[in-house]
């Protein structure tokens, strides 16, 4: 990297760690990580928390403040899991039925310093990824530590690299089967919930839903404009791996 992001944070802490604790089906495993590095992770966050970051506003490459939030987005998250694990989801349940005070209470809390600023993972998402830069390829990125987000990426994002991992990111997703599959039987479009619950981002650059997952599909399925769309059900259990 040759930018002004450089003299800000290293990006390589946080890709040793990822490297290290996610495998390929971004899963992670919690149990070695919270045993073994926590400390170092808490500290970079902590060192990123003191910094100026008005550099980021006054640059004019977007890629460096995109990789920018969507790792901190990330490692934020990863480090909130760390502190309390053994848990089994963010979204616990009471008598079953699912604890969404906490779920507010983990997105909503500014308790994350970033160039002596509080924000909440909510402000960072919305307020920052979202409306500043209208790229909905971040919905395939930023990862909330549930099975149902997108596979969290076992690298960190870096600013010369960035828009190509956003785009495989994309790819990835609209063709894991478990997130997008289309039943040739009843001619339905069965998607994750991310497509319904951020509608608006994706038809920002496609007529429809289809046409937006048709885009990035592998498979030239017969979807367009007018195929049914229905949503999966998203699972909000841990993205956490057992074994090591």
């Amino acid at each position: 990297m040759n930018s002004s992001i450089d003299n800000l944070i290293d990006f390589n802490v946080w890709d040793e760690l990822l490297k290290q604790y996610v495998d390929k089906q971004g899963q992670v495993n919690y149990l070695a990580w919270k045993q073994e590095k926590p400390k170092i992770l808490a500290d970079w966050l902590a060192n990123i928390g003191q910094q100026d970051i008005n550099v980021l506003d006054t640059s004019t490459h977007i890629s460096e403040q995109l990789a920018f939030w969507i790792n901190l987005y990330n490692a934020f998250t990863i480090k909130t899991i760390l502190e309390n694990y053994p848990i089994k989801s963010v979204l616990p349940k009471i008598l079953g039925i699912p604890n969404w005070f906490n779920f507010l209470r983990f997105f909503q809390r500014q308790i994350y310093l970033v160039g002596g600023k509080y924000y909440s993972l909510s402000e960072i998402e919305n307020k920052i990824l979202r409306d500043k830069f209208q790229d909905s390829r971040i919905h395939f990125a930023i990862v909330c530590a549930s099975i149902g987000c997108p596979l969290l990426r076992a690298t960190a994002y870096y600013p010369e690299m960035i828009q190509q991992q956003l785009d495989d990111d994309a790819h990835r997703f609209i063709n894991n089967p478990e997130k997008v599959n289309y039943n040739e039987e009843n001619h339905t479009l069965y998607c994750s919930k991310i497509f319904k619950w951020y509608r608006s981002d994706f038809l920002k650059t496609a007529s429809s839903i289809p046409e937006y997952i048709r885009y990035y599909l592998n498979n030239d399925l017969p979807i367009n404009s007018s195929t049914p769309v229905k949503y999966l059900y998203y699972d909000w259990n841990l993205n956490q791996r057992i074994s090591s």
